[in-house]
């Protein structure tokens, strides 16, 4: 999930107010399975990539580094461009964009899943991310375009619904692929976009007639930003910060990130309003969000990594040890749609986040070995109800932010945020669990009996984290003892890991206490969007 987990409402740059909705008459229950099923690639993508991590770390003997990109590769392109995504279909054709998203991730999907190495591997995956800032926007887009307003709420309620129970079928079915190979969990998304592009020639096309402008130099100085500060955080941990193209690529990001500020705030259509910031309510929803999900989507890369490397798990074993987490969150997300009603959204996400926090916290707990319900289930259990009691505030916070007229960009951006969050996260924490475990694997194997020469081939092997193997040749024995270093040593970082992420969840916890909830509410939009599972997935 991670990565996986992508969780504020895909609803990105649905432009209220503006859009021609056209009844959906015959046309309805194709627009609804279209966006369900497009939206199912996104979905089961991102769950299935985090349990076939281990896989393809195992058979391309790919670096912790080289993981770390098959996951960043995809989401950087995603974070950069999602906004520009929604704003292409607004402007050329909601149907069209879709259909050309849902292709180009097809494409790459297939690319994946025929991939000789782990570059071609890393590249492909680039790709899908283009494609899925395309497609990612467009289902909600779809339905709203082609709903009249006294129907859509009804249309949302069946895709979040189905969503829903797409996302809980991705672990088992992420799990099962994997046992037989991690490159089906790839092509499994063909026969379900030819369903979808089939579907979508019998669709009715839309436009926004007031659409705005594409924003192609914001989105390029987006990526450029977002790209130096990944590439320089990821393999600043294998060159060292004092590398020049580490130096070059962080000056390079941080450079692309003001200017691309300075640029939003200048231009007539920005792809980021800035005024939107003036709020305090969206300005603390979105520090919140960057906190709260950059923390998940972190903790669930790391995750099915823990369990298969060194727990023993199988990849279908894995899978399953997520489906609590996201059976808790489609069944009380109504609930927590109630305590917005009642409380509004400050309570609900103070409490949501601090749980969250203690989740991220139990996680950390267990060693290796033992009982899954003993070990990892309780802050599972946790977790899950710290974000159900999170998603439908954090959502209402947003929309109730801004006017109707914003409601689809403040989406858009809240949606954004928690991509961005995902892969700066990613990079940073990355960095913490290979500092920890090299540090820990150092400290275990020089207090083993082994030779000079075995020790250093063990450490010289501590970038492949817990795929790391023993030097052939030496005695069982030995080989047992080096095991458990490796397997001690990453369960350490995991830790490290979960800690950093419950103080981040607090640290959300402390956004909401700042900004939520301290200015007047505006009037509530017509449409209070609570959707119960958003997991990306990325």
């Amino acid at each position: 999930m991670s990565h996986a987990v992508r969780l504020p409402c895909d609803e990105s740059t649905i432009r209220s107010g503006h859009g021609i909705a056209v009844p959906a008459g015959a046309a309805g229950p194709r627009v609804l399975a279209a966006a369900i099923l497009g939206s199912s690639l996104a979905f089961i993508d991102g769950t299935v990539v985090s349990v076939a991590l281990p896989a393809i770390a195992r058979e391309f003997r790919a670096t912790a580094i080289e993981v770390q990109w098959v996951v960043e590769s995809y989401a950087l392109l995603l974070s950069a461009l999602l906004l520009v995504g929604g704003s292409l279909g607004d402007r050329f054709g909601r149907r069209l964009v879709y259909a050309v998203g849902v292709a180009l991730f097809t494409v790459a999907s297939i690319a994946c899943g025929f991939a000789p190495s782990v570059r071609w591997l890393i590249f492909a995956r680039s790709l899908q991310g283009v494609g899925g800032a395309l497609l990612i926007p467009g289902a909600l887009a779809l339905i709203s375009a082609s709903f009249e307003p006294g129907e859509r709420g009804r249309a949302i309620g069946t895709w979040s619904g189905f969503s829903g129970i797409t996302a809980a079928i991705g672990p088992l079915l992420g799990g099962w692929l994997v046992n037989h190979s991690w490159r089906w969990a790839f092509l499994l998304n063909v026969p379900i976009a030819i369903v979808v592009l089939f579907l979508l020639a019998r669709v009715p096309e839309s436009r926004d007639p007031a659409a705005r402008r594409l924003d192609p130099v914001g989105a390029a100085l987006a990526t450029l930003g977002l790209g130096g500060l990944v590439y320089g955080l990821i393999e600043s941990s294998q060159l060292g910060w004092s590398h020049p193209a580490i130096l070059t690529s962080l000056a390079l990001g941080c450079g692309g990130l003001v200017a691309f500020v300075a640029f939003e705030a200048r231009t007539e259509s920005p792809m980021l309003p800035l005024d939107l910031f003036r709020s305090s309510d969206f300005t603390g929803a979105n520090m919140l969000t960057l906190f709260l999900y950059g923390a998940l989507a972190c903790v669930f890369l790391f995750f099915p990594l823990n369990l298969i490397q060194v727990q023993g798990y199988s990849p279908l074993e894995a899978g399953a040890a997520l489906l609590p987490f996201i059976l808790i969150l489609f069944l009380f997300s109504r609930w927590s749609g109630r305590l917005v009603e009642r409380f509004g959204a400050r309570r609900p996400l103070l409490v949501g986040s601090t749980l969250a926090a203690l989740g991220f916290f139990l996680l950390s707990v267990p060693g290796i070995g033992g009982s899954y319900w003993k070990t990892f289930f309780p802050g599972i259990l946790v977790l899950g109800i710290g974000m159900a009691a999170s998603i439908a505030p954090l959502t209402t916070a947003v929309m109730n932010a801004v006017g109707e007229d914003h409601a689809g960009i403040a989406s858009g951006v809240n949606n954004a945020a928690s991509r961005v969050a995902g892969l700066l996260s990613i990079a940073l924490l990355g960095i913490l669990l290979a500092n920890v475990y090299g540090r820990e694997l150092e400290r275990s194997v020089n207090a083993l009996p082994l030779d000079a020469g075995t020790r250093q081939q063990v450490l010289a092997e501590r970038d492949k984290l817990a795929s790391a193997e023993p030097p052939r040749g030496i005695p069982a024995e030995e080989a047992v003892r080096v095991r458990r270093a490796i397997a001690t040593a990453f369960v350490a970082g995991f830790r490290a890991v979960c800690r950093a992420s419950a103080g981040l969840a607090l640290a959300a916890a402390l956004c909401a206490w700042i900004w939520i909830g301290r200015e007047p509410a505006r009037p509530a939009n017509p449409v209070v969007r609570r959707d119960p599972v958003k997991i990306e997935r990325r």
